[in-house]
């Protein structure tokens, strides 16, 4: 049987990211992939600069009163995408997921573009067959296609519904979206618009003791405060309400987590990506 490095590549790592894959209760994982987005490219470049800015941060975290040190996290790097190939791309997505939850590890994924989430949460659905996906988002993204496509960043929620029992989805900060997803969200899922903190904390009880995906596409946040996505939404929260809804994920049981959306190069600032790594520090901080 192949191990989990058979299709990854590390050529960065992020801060304070141990040498021990073994002993590690958290993995690391990049997916440099952005084949479907439909407004502004770069998200491929997310991993490699999420983890670069780390090193700005401290490896002490004053909300938690915690330190990255300590931590048993391993970086394993970024999967080989095949470059224009979304099926193989998701393909590989999917096997080194796998390998990741026979290790009994809780993976973490770097995006990349939201669909890199499907391959991700299909395997992790098999794993645990009552999962929940908690998911934090500017857009619906549970239209069954776009522009033709069942395959995109913007269907992706749609995609992992059909592999989730139903009702067991919450989206949180939703404010774009065409009338038909919503419709489907009010049947299916358990749709929470444009407040993020307030709703989450108001069936925080109810999550607890479940198994929990959480998918963060980096534009529920406002762009005032993360300008560097593909398709920013004005309206979002707060950076600091981010990081407060982060320090609740401790007291849940997650299996699975991603963040993505990630755009460097529309944010020549890199608060960007320095918020994505400070988000990315905290869980680590929080489950390590």
């Amino acid at each position: 049987m192949l191990s989990i490095f058979e299709h990854l590549h590390n050529q960065d790592r992020f801060l304070e990211a141990k040498d021990d894959y073994k002993n590690s209760k958290i993995v690391i994982i990049g997916v440099p992939m952005d084949f479907t987005v439909s407004f502004r490219p770069g998200t491929r470049f997310g991993p490699k600069k999420i983890r670069e800015v780390s090193y700005g941060l401290e490896s002490y975290s004053v909300y938690a009163d915690d330190s990255l040190e300590e931590k048993k996290f391993f970086d394993a790097g970024d999967v080989d995408i095949p470059f224009g190939n979304v099926a193989k791309s998701l393909e590989l997505i999917e096997e080194v997921t796998e390998h990741c939850l026979n290790d009994n590890k809780i993976p973490l994924f770097l995006g990349g573009e939201h669909l890199v989430s499907y391959p991700i949460v299909k395997k992790v659905a098999e794993k645990y067959p009552e999962l929940t996906v908690v998911h934090f988002d500017a857009h619906a993204d549970l239209r069954d296609s776009f522009f033709g496509e069942k395959l995109s960043h913007a269907t992706v929620l749609r995609r992992i519904s059909e592999h989730v029992k139903d009702k067991h989805i919450y989206h949180f900060g939703i404010r774009s979206g065409v009338k038909e997803e919503f419709v489907y969200a009010n049947e299916h899922t358990h749709m929470f618009p444009i407040e993020v903190k307030a709703p989450f904390l108001s069936v925080f009880q109810d999550l607890k003791d479940k198994p929990i995906y959480i998918t963060l596409d980096i534009d529920v946040i406002d762009p005032a405060f993360a300008p560097g996505t593909g398709t920013p939404e004005p309206g979002g929260c707060s950076s600091q309400e981010i990081l407060e809804v982060v320090s609740y994920f401790k007291e849940l049981n997650i299996v699975g987590f991603d963040l993505v959306e990630v755009s460097p190069a529309n944010d020549l600032s890199e608060r960007t990506s320095l918020l994505a790594a400070k988000i990315v520090r905290e869980f680590i901080i929080g489950l390590g």
